[in-house]
């Protein structure tokens, strides 16, 4: 099976699975590491309709069940190692579900090219309008470019 049919089934199957349980998929991959194949699965715990901690515990009922539902239907041919985890505090912001979630929130942008000699841009994320991420840098300027220039958008971890 293709890799992308994989996290389709695993979309599939964490959408009615998630409804149920409160949890969200966030992303799913699957990937050949060093000779070996993993499927990663990262979840969102939601309670109440708000997002909260995933703990170890939710990323190991997650992983009960789509190791039952993968034994029952093997849709992988290969050996493969299954993880679930969460997004963890410097997730990458994938879907425009994500920027609206994260809304004001600090990030990171790595870019292929420079900017104004940077190839790394951090501030306040403002939004995704038409392909367009903009950002509030520290010194209150609005910085935007187009999705496409950025090499990877993730939450900034900050202590």
């Amino acid at each position: 099976m293709a890799k992308k049919k994989i996290t389709e089934l695993i979309s599939e199957w964490m959408e009615s699975y998630g409804l149920q349980n409160g949890y969200e998929l966030s992303r799913c991959e699957f990937v050949k590491e060093a000779g070996t194949w993993y499927l990663r699965v990262y979840v969102d715990k939601l309670e109440g309709g708000e997002y909260t901690y995933m703990s170890s515990d939710d990323c190991e009922t997650v992983s009960r069940y789509l190791s039952e539902r993968l034994d029952a239907e093997d849709p992988i041919p290969q050996n493969y190692y299954l993880e679930v985890s969460s997004p963890g505090l410097d997730r990458p912001l994938l879907t425009e579900k994500d920027f609206g979630r994260f809304k004001g929130s600090r990030i990171e942008i790595r870019l292929y090219e420079p900017m104004n000699g940077k190839k790394l841009l951090e501030g306040e994320l403002l939004g995704l309008a038409d392909g367009i991420v903009s950002i509030k840098d520290d010194k209150g300027k609005e910085i935007s470019l187009p999705r496409d220039k950025a090499a990877k958008i993730n939450l900034a971890v900050v202590f």
